[in-house]
């Protein structure tokens, strides 16, 4: 019964992505199968062990939600596929990606030691962007995937949503505006994001709210996260109701990319024995 369910499933997937594209000869002019393909070599050619070494995994792995989810052991796999297969020199990457570019760096080490110097291995740049934290839970980072809904803002969120998010975003007993992340993490993190969709520094965020209280601030915050998102989500919208446009850059987009990433799976699938 549940590989029947699955079977069934798959085929109203296929069938959403069918729909979505007008047909399966957009569908699969929309696909760039190499990445799939790359990512089933690399993960050929990686341990067990390595992939539960990468941060992330520990991490998510640490609810029994996703302990047994192989996703999230193999993303980080067709990560690296993504990027060696256009040969990239150079990847901007944040902090939390470190563990993940060492791997593509020693993916691409081991690949050329067993059939010779093909791709580069790519170096890291670290980015300076800073981590948006939880508003529910401050020592860790806001994530899509977290199940409490109030603890992350999105760009496509309503006025009154994110509002409510930022009403509901966890502080302390002191009502002053001070940003001391070591001791004031929910407080510190209002002042962080209110800086950064503003662009003023931290230090004329506090000055600015002098006398203000939490309560008061939040609402604030709410409004300059409000007044930075309305553009951006203004531009989706008006995107969303050009599908014709929207199905063009697709088309476009991975004729440019299969063009790229062709040659080079073709060229890997011969080295490996494939082909």
């Amino acid at each position: 019964m549940m590989a029947l369910r699955s079977t069934r499933k798959a085929r109203e997937c296929w069938s959403f992505i069918r729909a979505l594209h007008k047909g399966p000869a957009a569908a699969s002019a929309c696909q760039v199968s190499e990445h799939i393909q790359l990512s089933w070599i690399l993960t050929c050619m990686v341990s067990l062990p390595r992939l539960q070494h990468l941060h992330q995994w520990k991490a998510k792995a640490a609810t029994q939600e996703h302990k047994r989810i192989v996703g999230l052991l193999t993303y980080p796999v067709l990560q690296a596929a993504d990027i060696l297969l256009y040969k990239s020199t150079h990847v901007p990457v944040g902090e939390d990606q470190v563990q993940h570019m060492e791997l593509v760096q020693d993916l691409a080490r081991g690949f050329n030691k067993k059939y010779g110097e093909f791709f580069p291995v790519p170096k890291s740049i670290l980015t300076s962007m800073k981590k948006v934290k939880s508003l529910r839970d401050p020592s860790v980072k806001m994530s899509k995937s977290d199940p409490d809904k109030l603890a992350t803002v999105r760009i496509t969120d309503s006025q009154e949503e994110i509002v409510q998010k930022f009403r509901k975003a966890v502080t302390d007993f002191t009502s002053e505006v001070t940003y001391d992340p070591d001791s004031r993490r929910g407080v510190s993190n209002l002042v962080a994001i209110h800086a950064a969709v503003t662009g003023l520094s931290v230090e004329e965020v506090v000055r600015h709210s002098a006398g203000m209280d939490t309560a008061h601030y939040k609402l604030v915050v709410a409004d300059a996260v409000i007044e930075k998102f309305a553009p951006i989500k203004s531009e989706i919208e008006k995107l969303k109701m050009d599908k014709g446009h929207l199905e063009k850059v697709l088309r476009v987009g991975s004729v440019k990319a299969k063009e790229l990433a062709y040659p080079v799976c073709q060229e890997v699938k011969k080295l490996v024995g494939f082909l």
